[in-house]
């Protein structure tokens, strides 16, 4: 198998790409290749022996073959979806059709390859992959750091903080709530020391990175 330059794995220590083929001699030839290419890998025969290993820790693409003895590629796409992991998945089939492709590309798919395919265009699809999961774990890692901030609110502050990101004046704030203005200005100050801002603009970026609405913006303290 040939390799070129593009085939450059993610920069990530922790990064694994996981094959799943029923096919003994297909499936240790893409291990040879993802060895070459320099990714950390593991090869399953099934889908059940994967389940049973469970997901890598770090950044994570799978390389399905459609049809297999027991449940199928899709069958574990769909499950996949149902528990709301969205691991990157790479579709490869020597029997695909129009339907097959359009099903597993609406749930997420990165690529569908038909087999034979080049080496390269493999190789190019799991960098993808795994750069897509990198980029989600990094912002649900980043959105977890966020909702910690915001957790540490008393009900008032956190219906200030979402007023406030409206652009709401601290007198209407005040009007709103039936509060003084200088109360208002009170709550507001310790809600961004909380919330570790130091401008209007990053606070309503903030709020819209966690895009949640207020169970009750007329909170009580």
């Amino acid at each position: 198998m040939e390799l070129n330059s593009r085939a450059k794995p993610l920069q990530d220590s922790n990064s694994c790409v996981v094959v799943i083929d029923d096919d003994s001699e297909f499936r240790d030839s893409l291990g040879r290749l993802l060895r070459a290419a320099g990714f950390k890998y593991q090869l399953f025969g099934s889908v059940a022996d994967f389940l049973a290993a469970g997901l890598p820790e770090g950044p994570t693409c799978l390389i399905l073959d459609v049809r297999m003895p027991g449940r199928s590629g899709l069958d574990l796409q769909r499950d996949m979806l149902a528990a709301s992991l969205r691991v990157p998945i790479i579709f490869m089939t020597a029997y695909g059709d129009i339907p097959m492709t359009v099903q597993a590309m609406k749930g997420g798919a990165v690529e569908f390859l038909t087999k034979p395919f080049r080496d390269q265009d493999l190789l190019d699809a799991v960098n993808v992959g795994l750069a897509h999961d990198q980029g989600r774990r990094e912002h649900e890692n980043m959105l977890g750091l966020l909702r910690e901030r915001v957790d540490v609110l008393t009900p008032r502050e956190r219906a200030i903080m979402f007023q406030v990101a409206k652009g709401r004046l601290n007198k209407q704030i005040a009007g709103d709530m039936g509060i003084t203005e200088t109360t208002v200005k009170v709550h507001r100050s310790n809600m961004m020391r909380k919330v570790n801002v130091g401008s209007l603009p990053e606070l309503c970026r903030m709020v819209d990175l966690l895009n949640t609405v207020p169970e009750n913006q007329n909170g009580h303290s």
